[in-house]
């Protein structure tokens, strides 16, 4: 620790009271609940759950509230709580063909096997504020029917019974997924751990990225093959066990971005793929991600890395939120004796510098 912040403890103590202040607020207003933000907050829960990696809405709730809305350091919370759970299995992959679906569109078919669902969305919303949620108006049920289950294909399976697109990448024979919060990364790096990287990382950078490969900063031309949107049964294989145990389920964000052709002189021109797949409702996240993931396999795909959102080390290094909260927030720390230092060189060299004006009008004198 700074001596010059551990002299300052109980300025800190104080400080830690104020925030515990501020983050209550008026005490004549009703204290919030995290069912209340569980409930109505519903979409920062979910961000938060997602880049900090950890499934727990009430956890993520707690974070949310401890963080007075801050979702960075919420997710900061969650991530630093996450590292005291022990790890005691990997689940086996998440079965999203077998979604129950609550979301589900395509760019790219109109009509599907199963049809499209358009479900809780802000995309047919007029973006004008509403003053009934001021006084909390009563809010009208949605309609609801009965329908028979219907079979709903991944429209990238679809393609892929034409050899219209490329296949899904599959491990291996035999090989294991990395594991990103057990080993350090060492680039390059295959998909699984970028995908993983590309999953926690922070909306709001990758959506930025993912906005340049659009207008020309990477080979990229998509189309939204689908977005699912639904729970899906997290399973664990246990060996005193002939099958798999059901967890309980989680829901999920997928999104299948359909781009480019790439083809050979063995193999015919077919899409290319792009993959996104993070927890709860956040489909701008995963399509973010999709994007980011078909830029960042320029290099599997023998492609020209032209673009910021194609450099691997670039994106991965940077797009962690709490690495980067970390990194430029240091900066607030004492650094006094690194400023003085510097401080004293810019005035010995500023001196010099004097000097050596003086010496040069001197000389320019006396050759008059």
């Amino acid at each position: 620790m700074y001596v010059a912040v551990k002299g300052g403890e109980a300025a800190i103590r104080n400080a830690h009271k104020l925030l515990a202040d501020r983050r209550r607020g008026d005490r004549d207003v009703a204290p919030i609940q995290l069912d209340q933000i569980v409930e109505q907050m519903s979409l920062a829960v979910d961000r938060v759950m997602a880049e900090g990696s950890l499934y727990d809405p009430e956890l993520a709730a707690l974070a949310i509230k401890q963080a007075r809305g801050d979702l960075i350091e919420a997710i900061f919370l969650v991530r630093a709580y996450r590292t005291t759970l022990p790890r005691f299995g990997y689940t086996k992959a998440l079965e999203t063909a077998q979604m129950q679906i609550e979301r589900r569109i395509s760019a790219t078919f109109k009509d599907l096997p199963g049809g499209q669902l358009l479900g809780p969305t802000f995309d047919y919303t007029h973006r004008l504020l509403d003053p009934e949620l001021a006084v909390d108006a009563p809010v009208e049920a949605p309609d609801q029917r009965d329908e028979p289950e219907v079979f709903t294909p991944r429209v990238t399976d679809i393609l892929g019974h034409d050899g219209m697109i490329e296949e899904d990448g599959d491990l291996p024979e035999g090989a294991v997924a990395g594991d990103l919060t057990r080993e350090p990364l060492t680039f390059p790096l295959e998909r699984d751990l970028r995908l993983q990287a590309l999953a926690r990382g922070d909306e709001g950078f990758l959506l930025g990225l993912a906005y340049s490969t659009q207008r020309g900063y990477a080979r990229s031309h998509p189309f939204v093959g689908e977005i699912r949107i639904g729970e899906v049964e997290v399973e664990l294989e246990v060996a005193e066990l002939d099958f798999p145990l059901t967890l309980g389920t989680i829901r999920v964000t997928e999104c299948q971005m359909v781009n480019q052709f790439k083809g050979s002189a063995k193999q015919p021109p077919q899409f290319t793929r792009g993959y996104g797949l993070v927890f709860g409702q956040s489909e701008r996240k995963a399509m973010s991600m999709s994007l980011c993931d078909r830029a960042l396999r320029a290099r599997e795909l023998g492609e020209d890395i032209t673009a910021t959102a194609q450099d691997e080390e670039f994106v991965i290094s940077h797009s962690d939120n709490v690495q980067s909260t970390g990194f430029v927030e240091h900066l607030k720390l004492p650094h006094y004796v690194d400023f003085q230092a510097e401080l004293d060189l810019i005035r010995r060299m500023r001196a010099e510098h004097e000097r050596n004006r003086l010496t040069g009008v001197e000389t320019k004198e006396a050759a008059e």
